[in-house]
C-alpha cells in the first residue's frame, strides 16, 4: 500500500512539474519580446504564468525585479527590491507618523506604473500573524494598506 502511494505521488508530481513547463512554454511571444524590449540588459529571468498576466522575475546589476505583463504583451508594472535606505525622505516620514511605525520593515519595493508613476510597496510585520503591505506615494501618503499573510 505504501509502495503504491509512493509511486501515485512521484507520478502526480512528475506531471505537475510537466504541466509547470507546459504554461510557460505557452506563453506569447509579445510577452517575452516586451520585457526584451523594456529591459534589454535583464539577467536569469524566469517566468510564472498567471491568470490574467505573467509575471518575470529577473535581475539587472545586481538588482531584484518582478515584472508583469497582459497576455498581449502590454507591461503592466514593475517592482525593484530596494533596501529601506533608497527610501525619499517623504516615505520614510509618513511610515513614521503611520500607525505601523513601530512594526518591522520585512522588504522595500520601488513600483514602477505606466505613465511615469512611482510608488512604493513596504512589507511590515509585528508578529507572525500580523503583517501588511504598505503602498506610499512618493509624497508619502499611505495609499493602501492590505492584509497579507
Amino acid at each position: 500500500m505504501r509502495r503504491l502511494f509512493f509511486l501515485l505521488l512521484t507520478g502526480g508530481m512528475l506531471m505537475a512539474g510537466h504541466s509547470v513547463k507546459a504554461q510557460i512554454g505557452s506563453l506569447p511571444s509579445q510577452v517575452t519580446d516586451s520585457l526584451k524590449a523594456r529591459y534589454p540588459n535583464a539577467s536569469k529571468v524566469s517566468w510564472k504564468d498567471r491568470i490574467g498576466y505573467a509575471q518575470a522575475n529577473f535581475m539587472i546589476d545586481t538588482s531584484k525585479y518582478e515584472a508583469r505583463f497582459r497576455k498581449n504583451g502590454t507591461w503592466v508594472s514593475t517592482e525593484k527590491t530596494i533596501g529601506q535606505a533608497a527610501l525619499p525622505a517623504p516615505v520614510n516620514d509618513g511610515l513614521r507618523k503611520s500607525k505601523y511605525a513601530d512594526w518591522k520593515i520585512k522588504t522595500v519595493y520601488q513600483v514602477y506604473l505606466p505613465g511615469s508613476v512611482i510608488q512604493y510597496h513596504i512589507l511590515v510585520s509585528k508578529s507572525d500573524l500580523q503583517k501588511r503591505n504598505l503602498l506610499f506615494s512618493p509624497e508619502g501618503q499611505l495609499l493602501k494598506d492590505n492584509i497579507t499573510l
